[in-house]
């Protein structure tokens, strides 16, 4: 739509002349001393953006300044050359993985379903606890109780991924000196869940049962600290929605189901974006430590791939490839997503 001359001048009627519109005189201002309130107000609160700085840097290091090393997904490999000086392959890596019909490739697709399996669990039974979580903090009464079982529900976000696998190793692989058998792996024998042999083999030499363990770990080590969100956003809810709510008629769970869980609607579809937005994403470390050759049919995940290949293997070409390709699908997932979000409840991240 083209602008108009009445968009910018009025028409003064007593003096029979065109002016300049006041609203427009103030926009003009604005626009033309932009900069002067940017620095006008980093030099007000300079204090609040100098604690920006560490994040920032954290970014470059980590995160933009490594994105230079992905040119190797698309060069021939020299370890004398830098990267920008290597001579171009085109996309014979990304070909060698997704149809080169060798072992690589069949390993490459694997470990992409086992990725999705990994994280679509993880988003299917580890998403909704810490909304559980938090709706059951809401409801105790009593500050001390409240705070004693927050408390023991965080503490495990805060051990290290190599105390948490070792945890999880001795409850269902190593109970004692004596005995190869975990208390977990024990008490689900005495139960009649598994056979002794499954139970002194241990549970995560069998790949049936790794993905069970990733989730069940998962969900005890961030389930707690994931629900610090949502009882943030539990505890703005205004007093007054309780107090219509029970002059209603509603009980504890009518008020969860009308008010408690509307009200935080917009905060649980920004969650689910981003966690679908790291679907794929899942972190090496957790299963590099609890794997081994006899459950790689089930644990092995494109991150482990790519240490395997790339590190130990020198593939490095074929590593990039491999976590780029991985990287590109949770992109258009954050996309799609957003999108799906925006256009059915007019909430969304972007």
């Amino acid at each position: 739509m083209k602008p108009r001359a009445s968009d910018y001048l009025i028409y003064d009627e007593a003096a029979g002349v065109y002016r300049e519109n006041p609203e427009q005189a103030v926009r003009d201002d604005v626009e033309k001393h932009a900069w002067r309130h940017v620095i006008m107000t980093i030099a007000r609160d300079w204090r609040l953006y100098l604690m920006l700085v560490p994040m920032l840097l954290v970014f470059l290091f980590w995160r933009y300044l490594p994105m230079y090393e992905l040119l190797g997904c698309f060069k021939v490999p020299d370890e004398v050359l830098p990267v920008s000086q290597q001579l171009f392959s085109g996309f014979s890596y990304f070909k060698r993985l997704l149809v080169g019909g060798d072992s690589m490739s069949a390993e490459f697709w694997r470990a992409m379903r086992n990725t999705f399996l990994l994280s679509f669990y993880g988003l299917l039974f580890g998403f909704p606890m810490p909304i559980i979580l938090a709706l059951f903090f809401n409801e105790i009464r009593s500050n001390i109780v409240r705070s004693t079982c927050q408390v023991l529900t965080y503490l495990p976000k805060f051990m290290s991924t190599v105390i948490m696998t070792s945890l999880v190793m001795m409850l269902v692989k190593q109970g004692s000196l004596t005995s190869s058998m975990g208390i977990v792996s024990r008490a689900m024998a005495s139960l009649g869940l598994i056979s002794e042999e499954v139970a002194n083999a241990g549970l995560l030499n069998n790949p049936d049962f790794f993905r069970a363990i990733y989730q069940i770990s998962g969900i005890w080590e961030g389930a707690g600290y994931d629900s610090i969100v949502y009882f943030a956003a539990i505890i703005a809810i205004s007093p007054t929605s309780y107090e219509a709510a029970q002059i209603d008629g509603a009980g504890k769970m009518a008020q969860m189901r009308y008010v408690v869980l509307p009200s935080i609607l917009s905060t649980i579809v920004i969650m689910l974006i981003t966690r679908i937005g790291s679907l794929l994403n899942i972190g090496y470390e957790k299963v590099l430590l609890l794997y081994n050759t006899n459950t790689y049919v089930t644990a092995d995940v494109v991150s482990t791939f790519a240490n395997r290949y790339g590190l130990q293997g020198a593939q490095k070409g074929l590593a990039a490839a491999a976590e780029m390709m991985n990287n590109v699908i949770g992109m258009l997932l954050v996309i799609s997503a957003n999108t799906i979000a925006r256009k059915a409840s007019d909430t969304s991240l972007y």
